[in-house]
């Protein structure tokens, strides 16, 4: 006969909790973030009933379901039922039931799926942002120098439509007028993939179109410590990749509480602005040229024609692009006519050749910067810090997520550059304990030393 089971008493539930593995694992990774300053800004617009459950339990619960690779709200609501200690830890508000094992009602605590993905919908995105610059500052703590050299990068993510489906049979799939029904917020975009190799050594080059959002991630990387996220910046799949980069790097700026010296991006964010920022602060932007312009360029930064003639310097404005400009022109026609013809059609107009070259310190950087140097080597070796957080944040489903608008991804793109932080902090500490804790020698039954920590 199987005995029949009381109800625990608050002293053995107190108990268990302490000592589950599953309790004892979340406890210390949430230990890791100050929830106590996130607590004035939250707030409860449309609670659930008289008593909401707190929001740092729907976001603690939000950081479970990545780590445990729930892709559905079903799944994750499953997976709390079947751990109602967890449920417990999490902060939910219990359902008293004096039947229940645990003194309360599982499925009546945790809310529906449907109400948990309204939930992800309405996080307040200041909070986050706040939570992964707490991991920031913590990271500072145990890593000297971080953020002197970071790199950038964005990744695409995969809409939740049937378009993005290649097996679906849909005439124009990517065409934009054809907005996807299952999600009115994603736009269509291409991605452009360069590095395939042909069999006679020659580079090709394939786009992919696809619906949906691209994730754009600022990095920072030590050889010992791993790779830590300083800031995401979330923008529809429409967006290039360049325009990432003035929200990603004042975000950056914010959570370092300073500026970074050096930056390593590719070849997309090859942009005057861009290296004007490293170039203020005494640094290099390490960035390929995108091969635009086919002008060449004298070391000293004066332009030369198609047929290979110095250019004159003529007088400086402002250009509309927001930057100031040196306006060269043609050295047979400037400062005075030399007699000399040329067969380029701007000279037979009688203008000749005129070309506005930038003079900010970014512009310059970019014409003038010695891409074979070692410093720039170094430094552009540091790009793909970016690409391993875009493939660990792509093992926990970031660039295919199971939800239908913008801001959901928005939110479990944050939730995941925390959790990808906070595993840091984690590697971090253990490291700087294990390397700060004294050691002492002693000696063995066999008559040998060995190295014992304090």
């Amino acid at each position: 006969m199987i005995a029949s089971f009381e109800p625990l008493d608050q002293s053995a539930l107190t108990t268990l909790c302490e000592r589950d593995p599953l309790v004892e694992r979340y406890r210390a990774f949430f230990a890791l973030l100050d929830w106590d300053a996130i607590e004035p800004q939250l707030h409860r617009d449309h609670p659930c009933g008289p008593h909401p459950h707190p929001e740092t339990t729907y976001i603690k619960t939000f950081l479970v379901k990545i780590l445990e690779e729930k892709r559905y709200m079903t799944s994750l609501r499953l997976f709390l039922v079947e751990h109602p200690l967890l449920v417990i830890e999490l902060g939910f508000h219990l359902v008293p039931d004096a039947t229940a094992l645990y003194g309360f009602d599982v499925q009546k605590t945790i809310p529906t799926a449907r109400w948990l993905r309204k939930k992800m919908h309405r996080l307040d995105p200041f909070v986050l942002s706040d939570l992964l610059q707490q991991t920031v500052h913590a990271l500072q703590g145990e890593i000297d120098g971080l953020g002197e050299v970071i790199s950038i990068d964005v990744k695409h993510i995969y809409a939740w439509v049937r378009e993005n489906n290649p097996r679906e049979s849909i005439h124009y799939r990517f065409k934009k007028e054809n907005q996807p029904k299952g999600d009115r917020e994603c736009r269509v975009g291409g991605k452009t993939s360069t590095n395939m190799i042909q069999a006679d050594g020659s580079s090709k080059e394939r786009t992919e179109y696809l619906w949906g959002y691209g994730t754009g991630v600022v990095a920072a990387t030590s050889s010992v410590y791993g790779n830590v996220v300083l800031a995401e910046y979330t923008q529809t799949f429409n967006q290039t990749d360049v325009t990432y980069h003035q929200e990603l790097y004042q975000r950056t700026v914010l959570a370092l509480g300073g500026y970074p010296l050096h930056q390593a991006a590719d070849a997309a964010f090859d942009a005057w602005y861009v290296y004007h920022h490293s170039a203020l602060q005494g640094g290099i932007a390490a960035i390929p040229l995108n091969g635009r312009s086919k002008t060449p360029f004298d070391p000293d930064g004066v332009p030369r024609c198609p047929i290979g003639l110095r250019m004159h310097p003529s007088f400086s404005q402002a250009h509309t692009n927001g930057y100031r400009a040196q306006r060269y022109c043609c050295p047979l026609l400037h400062p005075e006519k030399t007699g000399t013809s040329c067969d380029h059609p701007q000279f037979v107009k009688g203008k000749g050749c005129v070309k506005d070259v930038n003079i900010e310190k970014g512009g310059q950087m970019r014409l003038l910067l010695d891409r074979s140097a070692p410093l720039y080597r170094a430094v552009y070796n540091q790009r793909t810090g970016a690409e391993r957080i875009n493939s660990r944040a792509k093992e926990w489903g970031i660039e295919r997520p199971k939800v239908r608008n913008r801001r959901s991804v928005e939110r479990i793109n944050t939730l995941t550059y925390i959790i990808i932080n906070l595993r840091a902090l984690q590697k971090a500490r253990s490291i700087n304990k294990e390397v700060l804790t004294p050691k002492t020698f002693q000696l063995s039954r066999s008559g040998s030393w060995s190295l014992q920590s304090a």
